[in-house]
């Protein structure tokens, strides 16, 4: 697919995930913070819909019905005798799609890698069906500053987490939610009857600005 990012901020050095982007052909746009803060304002979108014809615009985060409708389909890998589904939070898409389309007697738990947890509160409700916005919880405990902020203490957890099952958490999301799920089983968060199912939704990409602190 030809893809446009649109970039918040000038252009400097590229992340790895920016480089990444432009490897797989994507064209990058920057613009300042200011113009990106209006990219919900209506003159401006009918603006880029002029500017590029054939296009069509996916929020940040893929925050929109049909976002949130795709999300729910990852539920078809989800079994029922699962009672937890844990999973990272950035816009809530994810994890407003999974509350839709999964049983509410199962529990979904998102893990919020940010300090802003009222603000994903309320990206989340206005997506959710009303027979489904029960049995879910948002985790902000566990952010380490903020979102993109890292640790020596993440970056320890993240290579004992591999040595022990030989998975790779990325830097920015996944290895927030099970450092964070790690401390809710020492509190004895859950009872010995639960099965809980972790999302590992990517950005192993953006590990390559700490490569030399990772096992993997």
């Amino acid at each position: 697919l030809q893809s446009i990012g649109i970039v918040r901020g000038l252009q400097s050095e590229l992340t790895p995930t920016l480089l990444h982007c432009q490897q797989y052909g994507m064209k990058l746009l920057f613009i300042s913070r200011e113009d990106y803060n209006k990219k919900d304002d209506p003159d401006r979108v009918n603006r880029l819909l002029q500017a590029y014809s054939k296009t069509y615009i996916i929020p940040e985060g893929g925050a929109n019905a049909k976002g949130v409708l795709g999300a729910g389909l990852i539920n078809r890998f989800i079994g029922a005798h699962y009672t937890h589904i844990a999973l990272s939070v950035g816009t809530g898409t994810t994890l407003a799609g999974l509350r839709n389309a999964l049983p509410t007697h199962q529990s979904v738990m998102g893990f919020v890698p940010m300090k802003q947890c009222t603000e994903q509160q309320s990206h989340i409700t206005p997506f959710l069906r009303d027979d489904h916005n029960i049995n879910w919880q948002l985790f902000p405990e566990t952010h380490f500053g903020g979102f993109g902020k890292i640790k020596d203490e993440l970056l320890l957890f993240m290579n004992d987490f591999y040595d022990e099952n030989n998975i790779p958490l990325d830097v920015v999301y996944t290895s927030k939610m099970m450092y964070n799920l790690q401390q809710l089983l020492n509190d004895n968060y859950f009872n010995s009857s639960d099965k809980v199912l972790c999302i590992h939704t990517g950005g192993l990409q953006g590990n390559l600005s700490v490569q030399d602190k990772l096992k993997f």
